[in-house]
């Protein structure tokens, strides 16, 4: 194939030149373009952007088979990020397409608001930052954080950035995680529990799963009901993980003391219900949104296009079966 390959990027606000995130592109000489999408934009347009590019350095909007095919070019997703549900992976399979993802680039961030998040909607914080600006000097009532215990579903990279930070408050941790790292758990202290005895013992439940056809809800009614009326439900991963309309019983009739939320099931969220209790604490899917998970999202976007692009395996190669059909593709264009 030629040396040199055309990228774009997607992302708005992000620095797109030699000296920002994505400057390893440049100093290998890759050409690099910047159209913003976004998953609201029509398939005719998004494919019009990727007319003539190799690869794209992805955002949260959706890759399917419908614009792989009308972009035939296109043969690598690398998702800015960690996330990839927005990307048909068996789609870009069965074309040849590798897809990689920054697997752990934004897990420093993602912990750190789920955190605040949690002492947050425990604080009242976000209701009394309300209160006040209409002139009402009245505190109400909070949760303890300290000493008290934290059920992680899902122990990742991000799920043990949160038990690790979860340490300093001196809480107990469960966590349920199929695929369990053996010696983080260990260095951690977390008790690997059920996903019912999470939800069941914890007073702040917090998902850090991805998002799939089997975890797709995977937060209904029948879990949210063993929760503690006292527990409160955190949620920075992916909104597809819960059913809305469960947890908003839930939340409307008392039967948990309060959520936080940083993502939702349709963003920008269409059903408003939420906005109107007092107990829920909603962000606007900025787990990632900070200079540095923005510049290792780059920089890991970056490396992938560019070690593929040398014949050199990718890290966070998300498609693995596909990268010797990648390698012939290659050596024959």
């Amino acid at each position: 194939m030629s040396a040199v390959a055309t990228v774009l990027v997607t992302m708005r606000g992000l620095d797109v030149t030699e000296s920002g995130p994505l400057g390893e592109l440049h100093r290998v000489g890759h050409e690099v373009r910047h159209v913003v999408r976004d998953r609201r934009t029509p398939l005719a347009e998004a494919a019009q952007a990727l007319e003539g590019c190799d690869a794209v350095v992805a955002g949260g909007e959706p890759y399917t088979a419908e614009l792989f095919d009308a972009a035939p070019r296109l043969r690598h997703v690398a998702r800015f990020g960690a996330g990839y549900d927005a990307v048909d992976a068996a789609a870009a399979t069965a074309r040849g397409i590798l897809v990689t993802n920054g697997a752990g680039s934004n897990a420093t961030a993602v912990a750190d608001l789920t955190i605040g998040l949690m002492i947050s909607v425990a604080r009242n914080i976000a209701l009394h930052d309300r209160t006040i600006r209409k002139g009402v000097w009245q505190g109400r009532m909070g949760a303890d954080v300290w000493q008290q215990t934290l059920g992680i579903v899902g122990l990742g990279r991000i799920g043990q950035h949160v038990a690790r930070r979860a340490r300093g408050f001196e809480m107990r941790i469960l966590a349920y995680e199929p695929y369990p790292n053996v010696e983080a758990v260990r260095e951690l202290g977390v008790e690997l529990v059920t996903l019912e005895r999470v939800f069941a013992e914890a007073d702040f439940v917090t998902l850090h799963l991805p998002a799939s056809a089997e975890t797709a809800k995977l937060v209904d009614a029948r879990l949210l009901g063993l929760m503690k009326p006292t527990a409160f439900f955190i949620n920075a991963a992916r909104g597809a993980l819960v059913d809305e309309d469960a947890l908003y019983k839930a939340l409307k009739e008392n039967r948990i003391a309060g959520a936080a939320l940083d993502v939702r099931e349709t963003e920008p969220p269409t059903d408003a219900r939420l906005n109107e209790l007092d107990n829920v604490v909603m962000t606007p899917h900025t787990g990632a949104a900070t200079p540095l998970a923005r510049l290792r999202s780059g920089q890991a976007a970056a490396a992938s296009i560019v070690s593929a692009l040398r014949g050199e395996r990718p890290e966070g190669l998300v498609n693995p079966e596909v990268w010797e059909t990648w390698l012939r593709w290659r050596s024959q264009a």
